[in-house]
């Protein structure tokens, strides 16, 4: 590809920022590399054309961690180390309500609930005993109870008595948000350029010549934010996890209302625009979904749709309207990699399936190694 005059000039010439990856993270990097330097020039690079990864995937959790999955963290993390991942994802939460605004997110906070199979009795009964340990761990910091016990009103079957509430969570509208943030960005004078994917880099002692499939051009300063695709140009402990999900079409009378996790957070589910939402499964075939691949299993998709029918909307017929797949980047370790690579090149990756959390903080601290 020949690139015109007006184009390099433009577009790939004297740039001072390349950001890597238009999501969550890469965005707000480049808002606060805007921030930082108010005349630079900011470009921003994306290999699909909608961001590749989960930003526009997932499936709209204002969350910080279920009860069981914070438990099941202290058993390989130390008990300050969860404390930190909480109030960042908290505090992350509320830089992009601070960022974006409650009406660009469509921020409703129905709250969270975490429910039991009456097969995982046992994982019940533990989180039961262990709610006042928790409540006590966070109570200094939310003044509050951060669990609760609530009755099954929701008319799930084959589930524990009681669900476990989280009045702190909340749900947004994943697309309304990345178009929020993509229309700000773009109003900040940071340019994006879609379906443009990085293949290689070379650092120099002056600029680095960041390689695209047709053309290279050099940059200042290298950003990559792209969480679940890192390890594909990065040495960073960082794997791929893909999610899978499914929608239903319209429900009439749909009661259902909040953020639900089921199984230490390997299945969500969440009501949008009178329909359920359901996904994950990923714990079914771990190493089948260390992929990249945006496709969908038939195992995975028969058990959600079994969960969907048996479980959470029991005796009523409901009819499947899409299913798609979204890569988070994962690690033996929940803390996100935020880190300096070498003189001219940054990284800011491995979220923890925690993007809407954490992204937005993840975001600028990435653009602050500058």
């Amino acid at each position: 590809m020949r690139l015109s005059y007006w184009e390099y000039k433009n577009w790939f010439s004297q740039v001072d920022f390349t950001v890597v990856g238009s999501g969550i993270v890469g965005l707000h990097a480049a808002l606060r590399l805007r921030e930082r330097y108010p005349v630079a020039k900011i470009l921003v690079l994306e290999k699909g054309v909608l961001p590749e990864g989960a930003s526009t995937k997932n499936a709209g959790f204002a969350c910080f961690g279920s009860l069981s999955e914070l438990l099941d963290d202290l058993r390989s993390h130390a008990e300050e180390e969860v404390i930190n991942l909480v109030q960042k994802r908290w505090n992350g939460l509320q830089l992009l309500r601070k960022n974006l605004g409650d009406a660009a997110l469509d921020f409703t906070p129905h709250g969270g609930y975490e429910l039991f199979l009456q097969s995982d009795e046992k994982s019940y009964t533990s989180c039961l005993a262990n709610m006042p340990f928790i409540n006590d761990l966070f109570r200094s910091f939310f003044k509050a109870d951060l669990f609760v016990k609530e009755h099954n009103r929701f008319d799930f079957a084959g589930i524990c008595e009681q669900l476990i509430f989280n009045p702190f969570e909340a749900q947004i509208d994943t697309g309304k948000m990345m178009h929020a943030l993509l229309k700000k960005a773009i109003s900040q004078d940071i340019l994006i350029l879609n379906q443009q994917e990085v293949v290689g880099y070379t650092e120099t002692d002056s600029s680095v010549d960041v390689q695209l499939l047709n053309f290279s051009f050099p940059t200042q300063k290298l950003f990559f934010a792209t969480n679940g695709f890192a390890h594909q140009l990065l040495e960073v402990a960082v794997k791929p996890g893909r999610a899978q999900v499914l929608i239903t079409e319209p429900i009439p009378d749909l009661a259902i209302k909040g953020t639900f996790h089921l199984d230490q957070g390997y299945y969500y589910f969440r009501n949008i625009d009178n329909r359920i939402l359901l996904g994950g499964g990923r714990n079914l075939d771990f190493a089948g979904e260390t992929t990249t691949d945006l496709g969908q299993t038939e195992m995975i998709q028969n058990h959600l749709e079994r969960l969907l029918k048996e479980v959470i909307l029991p005796q009523q017929p409901v009819q499947i309207a899409q299913r798609w797949s979204g890569i988070m980047g994962l690690g033996a370790h929940k803390s996100p990699i935020v880190e300096q690579l070498s003189n001219r090149v940054y990284c800011g990756v491995r979220l923890g399936g925690m993007g809407v959390a954490i992204g937005s903080l993840i975001g600028a601290e990435l653009a602050d190694l500058a």
